[in-house]
């Protein structure tokens, strides 16, 4: 059953990760910005990880809270993906920019993500319900791990994130074989 009250703390966390996303991004590709003066590279990189990971733990809390409250709204619906994928497009951008990730990698992975987006407002709109899948919420987590193990420079963090493009592939080929066979 959807909650008509908008304003649950699911919906807050959403909006809170919604707001961590750009503020990580600046930490991470506008480093010589007047207000960053004065403070080391890696102090920026642990606060963009601080953020990363915060944000990233509001993604587990406002599902679960939604979930297990009833607290599942509309709007939460749509603020979820988004917040998602802004944290961690900001975060495989970020550490794209600073050289820290295979292009290659991130390409496949933004598209991935641009492709079953849309094709998911394509099913909404023909009435389908295409609902993130467990390999779904796998590709998430691993991709959210690959991106702190990146934003620390920790060893590693190329292998987590050809693990991540594996994971991401796989789950959009699941989406498109069930919005496929939906469609039938």
């Amino acid at each position: 059953m959807r909650q008509s009250n908008i304003w649950n703390i699911p919906n807050i966390l959403a909006l809170i990760r919604l707001a961590l996303a750009p503020v990580m991004f600046a930490l991470l590709v506008d480093r010589d910005n007047a207000i960053f003066q004065g403070i080391h590279y890696s102090w920026l990189d642990y606060f963009a990880a601080f953020l990363f990971v915060l944000a990233s733990a509001t993604d587990f809390f406002d599902g679960y809270i939604a979930r297990t409250f009833d607290q599942i709204t509309t709007l939460g619906e749509i603020l979820d993906p988004l917040a998602d994928k802004m944290l961690t497009l900001a975060g495989f951008l970020g550490i794209m920019v600073l050289g820290r990730a295979n292009e290659w990698a991130i390409f496949l992975i933004l598209t991935r993500e641009l492709f079953i987006t849309g094709m998911r407002v394509s099913a909404v709109s023909q009435g389908f319900d295409i609902s993130a899948s467990w390999m779904g919420k796998v590709k998430t987590v691993a991709q959210m791990i690959a991106i702190g193990f990146l934003l620390m420079e920790w060893p590693f963090g190329e292998l987590l994130l050809w693990v991540a493009v594996v994971l991401t592939l796989y789950s959009g080929y699941e989406y498109v074989r069930d919005y496929l066979r939906k469609a039938k």
